[in-house]
């Protein structure tokens, strides 16, 4: 398999020899039928090495400074201007260790260097990196798992493990994006312990891949040459979460040992951890205005705006869903509630979901050193993320369907009271259907990374590098299933947000506790003679959804460059040469009933129910919530139905009895079968200089990147029952980049930094395919092939004063002019308007039905600034000790609009933020270190930002609300060997506060995870 290499020269984190050198002094807009052709065919700061001593770092950090510390770098013609790494036992070296990477690097850099082993309370790779200036994280069960840098999502930051681009991803919650098929990295499938740098690149030089706008970060595992002796560590921990109350074990181990004279190295390193919890609160699904879905059922003598409503009956008469009888009242509250400014929520629910992960990581290094002109290492990388989540919700599901399903046309509103703004403060609602799901997922994401890197000394002026390897990440959901009980039509359904916008009084006129009360399986009636129905008119029944699917990813590289010592300490030409192959595939199947309908059950629903109960603990919930309920069993469920038997259990095909599993040729799973190949074939050309001009040191590099990228999307479409189609593109580009630093003075650094820069479009947006969804939110989603990349100039600017030993004040000014960008256009549409065929809907669908419409499209884009503060300083002038205190601060403001059209009917635009940006962030840490017992509080802010724009069902934006985390972690060093840990996670139980509307800031999710504490011991032998 072709193979690429991302190893890159100057940056080896070996320790072979080098050749002593001179001291340096100082360290188109798409239409409706466009849609319908797709679907059919026919158309700048270091951060402190400390923060991942804190974030339970690598293994080999352990074994680092369990071994004996290295001499100083000298002074005089033997210093090595490579990128020092100091081995450090406490907090302020480690900081020191920070700052000398980042101060004698020739771009803008941040560098985490682990230097012992669970010392910070971070569970994975993105809390750590979030200590970094300009990161923020997104999170997904209480953990992190995407980053942004600089304003840019996860879609624009590419990672690199070891030197080879990697992209691994799972799943979650279908509120943090489900399953990944995109771009961006999950950093929660990896423990933190498997590495020991981190390296987080801000500017861009032309030896660094393509493919970035917003960082590139660098990944590396631990080596047996990094410590060149034998080592020995390990650290066990417990692990208490107080929402799930349930201890969990987490540990990590290195060994490393040398052979040979030191010829050979061999390590191995492996981290466990398992985590048990609960993450609590209350959901929408978005919200929504009056008159969507068909709008209310008026009272008697109003005219309906549904026309199958009669004099008294709410739509068809044989629904017997009664109207209101006449009054002032009752006028008045349909009237305010079928206002278009007024909104409500589409699907109000609380819940619970219940986290079951265990994550096993494991490295191995080989290093090979013939001769001290030749280096050959062998790395291998494997991480197993093996995780289930049980997701149980109490819901009203009626204002988010149409008349069709039995929805909103045949709920009354009995009283309703709004604020000013249109969000629903008070509603009393007949004829709403309520409804227990619960969704069972089991996960599995499997990544495996070989690599093999040669590093040779061709003479003492040449130097080769040389690199193959792959990345391979597979994610598995198997088992992906949701099951209901219903209670239909249900009279005086209350929900009030006057006391808490978040936390609304829920209530229902049954008791949902009750075990064979209202709650129950509604299926369809079974019929002895005749056809039988798939459904029941005008009515929504209890489901049975199940909905296997994976994803797979594939990186092969290969790289080979040339470093050409012009001439000694001044000019080094670098050319380099790189081929990757990127493969990814994505598959679902689903029923081929497409309305997921089921029979009645024979023996009664009593027997397929259970309890859930002691809901809310970490909730201050208002009084009269329930706290139990009653749920569907799952595997009660499946053992009666048979549900996995991917067979027909009884009546016809595509019946509520056909448990037969289809995909292409499913219209609702069609849309996530498909599959990207792109081959990119670049090389570069680099001039690495440093000198005196005009009395200052300087130092930088100036080069260009040529890269051509070949790519085939593979989709399928609607005709023919799914018909695929490969769609090629060819695109090139030019990528010149300059990276320069100037000292000033002996402790002032100025530098400059420019380059074009590309990413290419997300995955799912290549689709030439498309998907149409017939349940729950009805919806049209389709690709664009032709999809240009994004394209971006950027510009930095960095002033750092190191004013002081391990103290430094800095300030960073970047800006990115996104010259392409792509944008997810978004519009409503009855699907008779769509030109799509009536034969791809089922038979109960009348083509009235108001769909969700979707396309990618490429937009002008436009300009991001911002501005980074940062500030370091150990408190060595206070007396006694107050000296062993310290700070660690800083600070980032982004601003930026990017043009989003608004219409796929007109070329109406809005100017707004671009998405997944924080305009404001900040972390503040205070630390006490005396060598022997060290403690720190740590607190991370990041302000609210979008995450879609335009909003969907009729909303302006949707985002999420800002966040303020908080941990803390104590240590005491027993000994040389053995070091007590006792850590804090989320001290505040901050809520993931998710919202739709500017004006409104309406709840779309809140939830809460709980407080973890975590409890160890780490041993160096």
């Amino acid at each position: 398999m072709p193979h690429r290499i991302g190893t890159r020269l100057g940056t080896s984190t070996s320790n072979r020899p080098r050749r002593a050198r001179r001291a340096d002094p100082v360290a188109a807009t798409p239409r409706l039928t466009r849609l319908a052709a797709c679907l059919l065919g026919t158309a700048t700061l270091s951060l402190p090495a400390w923060s991942q001593e804190q974030a339970a770092p690598a293994p080999a950090a352990a074994a680092s400074a369990a071994a004996a510390a290295p001499a100083p770098a000298p002074a005089g013609p033997a210093a090595d201007k490579s990128l020092d790494t100091v081995v450090v036992t406490g907090i302020r070296a480690s900081l020191e260790s920070a700052l000398n990477a980042k101060r004698q690097d020739k771009g803008i850099v941040d560098v985490i260097k682990a230097e012992d082993i669970a010392k910070f309370p971070d569970t994975n790779l993105a809390e750590s990196l979030q200590r970094i200036p300009g990161v923020v994280i997104d999170r997904d069960a209480g953990e992190g798992r995407n980053i942004t840098v600089r304003g840019l999502g996860a879609d624009f930051t590419r990672v690199r493990i070891n030197g080879i681009e990697a992209l691994a991803t799972t799943g979650g919650t279908d509120s943090s994006g489900g399953a990944n098929r995109s771009r961006g990295f999950d950093f929660n499938v990896f423990a933190a312990e498997l590495f020991n740098t981190i390296t987080v690149r801000k500017s861009s030089s032309a030896e660094i891949d393509e493919g970035s706008l917003g960082a590139t970060v660098d990944l590396q595992a631990a080596r047996p040459f990094d410590f060149n002796k034998r080592v020995v560590a390990a650290s066990v921990k417990a692990r208490y979460n107080d929402l799930a109350r349930e201890t969990d074990p987490r540990a990590a181990f290195l060994l490393s040992d040398v052979f040979f004279d030191k010829k050979l190295g061999v390590l191995v390193s492996g981290a466990y951890s398992k985590r048990r919890l609960f993450e609590e609160g209350f959901s929408t699904v978005r919200w929504d205005n009056g008159p969507s879905s068909g709008g209310w059922c008026s009272p008697q003598g109003v005219t309906p705006a549904n026309p199958t409503t009669t004099a008294t009956n709410c739509g068809p008469a044989a629904q017997g869903v009664p109207r209101l009888p006449a009054s002032a009242g009752a006028t008045a509250a349909y009237n305010a509630a079928s206002s278009a400014d007024n909104f409500h929520p589409r699907l109000p629910r609380y819940g619970r979901l219940t986290h079951d992960q265990d994550r096993l990581g494991l490295t191995g290094s080989v290093q090979f050193k013939p001769t001290d002109s030749t280096l050959l290492t062998f790395d291998m990388l494997y991480s197993k993320l093996d995780a289930t989540r049980r997701e149980d919700f109490l819901e009203a599901i009626s204002f988010s369907r149409t008349a069709s399903q039995g929805g909103k046309p045949q709920t009354s509103v009995v009283e309703a009271q709004y604020a000013p703004n249109g969000a629903l403060q008070y509603g009393v609602f007949n004829g709403v259907d309520i409804r227990a799901e619960s969704r069972y997922d089991e996960l599995t994401t499997t990544f495996r990374q070989p690599s093999l890197t040669l590093e040779q000394d061709i003479t003492d002026h040449l130097k080769l590098n040389a690199k193959v390897g792959r990345a391979d990440s597979k994610f598995r959901n198997p088992v992906q299933t949701t099951v209901t009980l219903d209670a239909l039509n249900v009279n005086g359904y209350t929900l009030d947000f006057r006391d808490n916008d978040r936390l609304p009084v829920i209530k229902y006129p049954f008791d949902p506790a009750a075990q064979n009360g209202a709650l129950q399986i509604v299926g369809v009636p079974q019929v002895t003679t005749g056809t039988q129905p798939t459904t029941v008119t005008n009515t929504t029944t209890s489901e049975i959804r199940i909905r296997p699917q994976g994803a797979n990813n594939v990186n092969d590289i290969a790289h080979l460059d040339l470093a050409w010592e012009v001439m000694p300490d001044t000019l080094t030409l670098k050319a380099g040469f790189d081929y990757k192959k990127y493969s990814f595939d994505t598959f679902e199947f689903r029923r081929v009933n497409q309305n997921d309908t089921i029979f009645s059950p024979a023996a009664g629903s009593g027997v397929l129910t259970k309890m859930l109960t002691g809901f809310g603990r970490g909730l201050s919930l208002p009084e009269g919530t329930p706290t139990s309920w009653v749920i569907p069993d799952l595997n009660a469920i499946a053992a009666a139905y048979d549900i996995y038997c991917n067979c027909i259990k009884s009546g016809p095909a595509g019946g509520p009895g056909d448990y037969t599993l289809s995909s292409t040729t499913n219209g609702n799973a069609r849309g996530n079968n498909r599959a990207v190949v792109e081959k990119d074939t670049g090389g570069f050309v680099q001039a690495d200089f440093e000198g005196r001009v005009l009395g200052l040191r300087m130092q930088g590099n100036v080069g260009v990147r040529y890269v051509v990228t070949e790519q085939d999307a593979t989709g399928y479409l609607a005709t023919g029952g799914g018909t695929e189609v490969v769609i090629g593109q060819k695109y090139k580009d030019w990528l010149p980049a300059l990276n320069v630093s100037a000292n000033l003075t002996k402790d002032l650094i100025a530098r400059f930094a420019a380059a074009k820069v590309m990413a290419r479009p997300q995955l799912g947006n290549l689709n030439p395919g498309g998907t149409i969804s017939t349940t729950g939110t009805l919806s049209i989603t389709t690709g664009n092939p032709y999809l240009k990349p994004f394209r971006a100039k950027t510009f930095d600017g960095s002033l750092e004063w190191y004013f002081g030993r391990n103290a430094f004040i800095g300030v960073g000014l970047f800006q990115k002019n996104i010259d392409t960008y792509i944008q997810s256009l978004r519009t409503n549409a009855p699907y008779n308007q769509t030109g799509l065929p009536l034969s791809l809907l089922p038979s109960n669908f009348t083509g009235e039905e108001v769909f969700q419409l979707t396309t990618p499209i490429n937009t002008p884009g436009g300009k991001l600034r911002g501005i980074e503060l940062n500030y370091q300083q150990p408190f060595t002038f206070l007396p006694s000790w107050g000296k062993n205190f310290g700070t660690v601060l800083n600070y980032t403001y982004v601003k930026s609009k990017i043009t989003y059209l608004i219409s796929p009917t007109s070329n109406s635009t809005i100017s707004d933020d671009l998405l997944n940006m924080s305009p404001k962030s900040w972390n503040a840490t205070m630390y006490y270190d005396d060598n022997t017992f060290s403690a720190r509080v740590s607190a991370s802010k990041r302000s609210s930002f979008l995450t879609r724009v335009p909003g969907q069902n009729n909303n302006d934006v949707e985002g999420k609300n800002a966040t303020l985390n908080v941990d803390a972690s104590i240590s005491y060093k027993v000994n040389d060997h053995l070091t007590i840990t006792l850590e804090g996670v989320n001290l505040t139980n901050e809520a993931n506060d998710q919202f739709i509307s500017r004006a409104r800031n309406s709840p779309v999710v809140y939830h809460v995870t709980g407080r973890e504490y975590l409890l160890g011991a780490s041993y160096k032998f």
